[in-house]
């Protein structure tokens, strides 16, 4: 039953999310995935919807307008966040530590978190689209794969953040 709903909704996925993708500014197989992600969470939450190729219509709007909300909200930075400029030795030795801490982490981590943390940490300040064509995956599946590494790493650093406060 569902692999028969996907290979019969996989045509209209395809034209309708080639047809939503220019306005996004995104690629059509991110708009796809997304869908497909959505229709997987539809069906294990609620089952099959009773109008398949309307729910797939309106989901791809749906997530075409997402898509079209978040690229709007991106900015660069116009300075750099981090400026060291009127930092003491200390407070210089403490931060590279820190990030000694973290690449350490970054370099434990599982499958290929260590290289899509070490492309979001990279000093050329790479774009989703950039870190995608760097990593060969697509775009559309950058942000949930960003998560799951941030939740590896935070539970690998919170031993050695705790460590570092004081205990009353």
């Amino acid at each position: 039953m569902t692999h028969d709903l996907l290979t019969t909704l996989r045509p209209l996925l395809t034209a309708e999310a080639s047809a939503e993708a220019h306005a996004t500014g995104t690629e059509p197989g991110d708009l796809e995935q997304a869908v497909w992600l959505r229709l997987l969470e539809h069906l294990d939450a609620q089952g099959a919807p009773r109008d398949p190729h309307g729910w797939l219509r309106r989901a791809v709007r749906s997530e075409s307008r997402r898509t079209r909300r978040t690229t709007r909200r991106e900015r660069p930075y116009d300075v750099e966040p981090a400026d060291d400029g009127d930092r003491t030795p200390e407070q210089l030795a403490l931060a590279a530590a820190r990030r000694r801490a973290l690449h350490d982490a970054v370099r434990r981590l599982p499958g290929r978190c260590p290289d899509l943390m070490r492309a979001l940490l990279s000093p050329r300040d790479l774009t989703y689209r950039e870190i995608a064509g760097e990593l060969g995956i697509s775009q559309g599946s950058l942000g949930p794969e960003r998560s799951r590494c941030l939740g590896c790493l935070r539970r690998l650093l919170t031993p050695e953040v705790a460590a570092r406060g004081r205990r009353g």
